[in-house]
């Protein structure tokens, strides 16, 4: 049974930059598209961004297109989201989550089955 778990959250300033990072184990990782899914206090869960099995595709939410780059080494089991350029606005529990694939609707999280605990971003100065 695949399991996921994040780090690299913390207190960032405006302007500044994180990588998180979501570590697999118990199934290949080379099986699923990885996604990373946000979910701010009082709001939906919402996808950011999504990478295929292979990585030859991603793709992003708008609010974070050009600021965020995802990437995976499925050789390490490993997936990562450079987040920079942070806003105050991205503040919120980021999860990594497997589907069978990434879909156009990046912001769906209904595809994504398997989940970590989350790690909290906050961007305030």
């Amino acid at each position: 049974q695949l399991q996921l778990v994040e780090s690299g959250g913390g207190l960032v300033q405006p302007g500044g930059s994180l990588r998180l990072s979501c570590a697999a184990s118990g199934f290949p990782l080379d099986y699923y598209a990885i996604g990373w899914v946000r979910q701010a206090p009082g709001k939906e869960r919402e996808g950011v961004s999504c990478i295929s099995s292979s990585g030859d595709f991603t793709n992003y939410v708008d609010s974070v297109e050009g600021r965020f780059t995802i990437s995976r080494d499925n050789a390490k089991n490993m997936a990562w989201l450079q987040m920079d350029s942070l806003k105050p606005e991205d503040t919120a529990v980021y999860y990594c989550a497997a589907a069978a694939w990434c879909t156009v609707y990046v912001s769906e999280v209904r595809p994504y089955d398997t989940w970590g605990q989350g790690t909290q971003v906050t961007v305030s100065s």
